[in-house]
């Protein structure tokens, strides 16, 4: 099969966002079954609601970060399997062809589902590196009995082994749904059939056309790009409350998730974009369109929907903390009244602007190589 255990590593999207998930449910879930086996313990009304608070912090987390993170891993994996489907179409028109069936061929792809394995493991390692000091910080003012720390086999097999499974069945079902592609287009190595006829306008300029239709054509993209500047503002922006909510640990852990999300995940989509635009970027200097002006057509598109993105993820942080304070926690005794803060959303608005933009240079500069030679040389 074409597919092998080093095209994993390529995933590396699904490697990192897999284990900031079972980094963070590994924690909570564990801290939360140790803390509810000591419940007999508690004799006061303080302690109970602390217990309380403790319990219900755990659910959300683990239901908001595990839930959006898996649904983002399972966007990834369709995105890789697809991507690689499309870069390969000629040997896998070749085993189709010696007689290979669709579900033959699919079974291969179980490895992409090892990349999940990879993460997951990641993460409940590293969580369990990181696990005495959480919880000396969940319960730092001693206002509950200290919670005795102990390894929950459990987890693992909810966290690991079963994640994994699911991810190597979703990506062999996905496989063979794309593998019904006939043998003759996986042989030209372009699909004829899903050519699409897009609109121009010939009073439209060239240069805004060419952007316009580079976001059309590229829709999985606009996902990725949105996700990682959402990412960035609810994180960063969630992290600076988290002295007064939570704890310094708990700030720094989302701070970090949400950097490291943000900046893979926005690193995978522009790369893809400008790999999948390289035989238009080298005709546009042929014919004399500046580095300038090719960035701006195959990347100024983009732009708009990451600061949309941004602006979610603002929104869905103040809400989410909103909520969480009046509604989950408002029985809750000490839980301070959360306000929207104005300077820690313009301090976020402004790093995320520096790190887009120098991203976009960075990637100005690598389009700047690409020349015609290099592309005519990859043609088939």
């Amino acid at each position: 099969m074409v597919v092998g255990i080093k095209d994993i590593f390529k995933m590396i999207g699904i490697i990192i966002i897999s284990a900031c998930a079972v980094f963070v449910c590994t924690l909570f879930m564990n801290y939360s079954i140790d803390l509810k086996s000591m419940k007999d313990q508690l004799s006061t009304e303080m302690m109970f609601s602390f217990y309380d608070a403790l319990v219900m912090t755990g659910k959300v987390v683990c239901a908001l970060a595990g839930g959006c993170l898996l649904l983002t891993s399972v966007v990834l994996l369709c995105f890789y399997i697809k991507h690689y489907i499309d870069t390969h179409r000629s040997e896998l028109g070749i085993l189709k062809a010696m007689g290979y069936s669709n579900m033959h061929i699919a079974r291969g792809f179980w490895v992409f589902g090892f990349s999940v394995f990879i993460g997951t493991t990641i993460g409940y390692a590293g969580a369990h590196c990181i696990m005495p000091l959480f919880y000396a910080v969940q319960n730092e003012d001693n206002i509950i009995p200290e919670v005795i720390m102990h390894f929950q086999p459990s987890l693992m097999a909810w966290l690991i082994i079963f994640p994994s499974l699911l991810f190597a069945i979703l990506s062999i079902l996905y496989s063979y749904m794309k593998m019904g592609t006939p043998v003759l287009t996986l042989l030209r190595g372009k699909d004829v059939q899903k050519v699409k006829t897009v609109k121009t306008d010939s009073d439209f300029p060239f240069l805004k056309e060419l952007k316009r239709n580079t976001v059309k054509q590229r829709k999985s993209l606009v996902f990725f790009i949105a996700f990682a500047s959402f990412c960035y503002a609810d994180m960063i922006q969630m992290s600076c409350s988290m002295d007064e909510l939570a704890s310094l640990l708990m700030g720094i852990m989302i701070m970090l998730i949400g950097i490291i999300l943000a900046a893979v995940t926005l690193l995978l989509a522009i790369t893809t974009v400008v790999k999948s635009n390289r035989k238009t970027i080298a005709m546009m200097k042929v014919f004399g369109y500046s580095t300038g002006e090719c960035t701006r057509a195959v990347l100024s598109g983009y732009r708009p929907i990451a600061y949309v993105g941004f602006a979610i993820g603002t929104v869905y942080q103040y809400a989410l903390l909103k909520i969480m304070v009046s509604v989950i926690f408002k029985d809750i005794a000490n839980i301070p009244e959360y306000h929207f803060d104005v300077p820690v959303c313009i301090i976020t608005l402004v790093s995320f602007a520096i790190l887009y933009e120098l991203i976009m240079y960075w990637y100005s500069r690598k389009m700047n190589k690409i020349s015609i030679k290099e592309i005519m040389l990859d043609s088939d």
